[in-house]
């Protein structure tokens, strides 16, 4: 199994791990929980979600299976164009926002699939279809949509420790452009410069990452120190991203983090999915009245567009 350790170790979490069933029993508590953690460290954990733990381990086998292709046939599906929004983006593409070396992986993303007629089809494309691999695509999708409905209720959390009311973002995430990205980190030799993921933040509002169980994943704390993130395998690590930091006015922040090639076997390959929930394209973010006062400026003055926004910061990370 893929997921399986190469050799026991100790799990370690900094942040809060919470029951997601919780929120079923009393959604006020869950969320307050959640908020609390996303305050002191930007990141929570969630188990007992609803995530098939079978089909995770399936999607994971079959795209292993895919990153094992020659490079030339994976390279059929890469589109510089698109700014890694559908299908294959090569090792050593994108890079941290304001770094210098490019991140030693590879990833696959998968995003919402619209009608022919859908006014958001200017900003999102079509899925591809590996033609090596079509069975992958379906049950690719399916999983894309246990995110996103999981991702749409950790949201409404958010908005009551917001003192928003519970239904704040389904409108401005029912049609988000959010993408699954499964990512395959490739043995790193001994003296390869950069990271698997060298250190940024999220762009997006929230990420949920499964795959996290394997050492690697680091969170640095608002004492500059680096701390380890690994989880039990069921587990999911949610992080804040900019945008919800941005919509906050700082009072949820994006923590930096990275996936770092020194503390673990680095001789073996590491996967992961994350989820990255973004908002509709056209959805104006616009700092939250209830996050600024006389005491405490907006520092955001500027309202800007969801798309507007992904679109910088993809320049940013090199991937347009």
């Amino acid at each position: 199994m893929l997921f399986l350790h190469l050799k026991h170790k100790e799990v370690s979490t900094p942040f809060k791990i919470l029951s997601f069933q919780e929120k079923q029993k009393d959604k006020n508590s869950f969320s307050r929980e959640l908020g609390e953690s996303f305050k002191k460290w930007g990141f929570a954990g969630i188990k007992d979600h609803t995530i098939n733990k079978e089909l995770v381990k399936e999607v994971v086998s079959l795209f292993s299976d895919f990153f094992r292709l020659p490079n030339d046939i994976k390279e059929a599906y890469y589109r510089p164009d698109l700014g890694g929004a559908r299908g294959y983006t090569p090792i050593k593409i994108e890079t941290p926002k304001g770094g210098k070396n490019p991140d030693i992986k590879e990833f696959w993303h998968v995003g919402r699939s619209l009608d022919s007629n859908d006014p958001y089809r200017k900003w999102m494309h079509d899925n591809f279809i590996i033609n090596e691999m079509p069975e992958l695509s379906e049950k690719a999708n399916i999983l894309f949509s246990q995110f996103d409905d999981l991702g749409q209720s950790l949201l409404e959390s958010i908005a009551l420790y917001l003192d928003l009311e519970e239904d704040f973002f389904s409108a401005a995430v029912n049609k988000g452009n959010s993408v699954m990205r499964t990512i395959h980190y490739p043995p790193v030799q001994n003296n390869e410069i950069g990271e698997r993921a060298g250190a940024h933040e999220d762009i997006n509002l929230i990420t949920l990452l499964i795959g996290g169980h394997k050492s690697g994943l680091e969170i640095l704390s608002k004492e500059g120190e680096w701390q380890d993130a690994t989880v039990e395998e069921d587990v999911i690590i949610c992080n804040i991203g900019d945008m919800l930091q941005r919509l906050t006015n700082n009072y949820l922040r994006s923590t930096t983090h990275r996936v770092s090639a020194s503390s673990f076997q680095s001789e073996s390959s590491r996967y992961s999915i994350p989820f990255f929930v973004h908002p509709n394209p056209d959805w104006l973010i616009t700092t939250l009245p209830s996050c600024f006062d006389e005491d405490r400026p907006n520092l955001y003055t500027d309202s800007i567009l969801a798309e507007d926004y992904l679109q910088e910061r993809l320049k940013e990370i090199k991937l347009i």
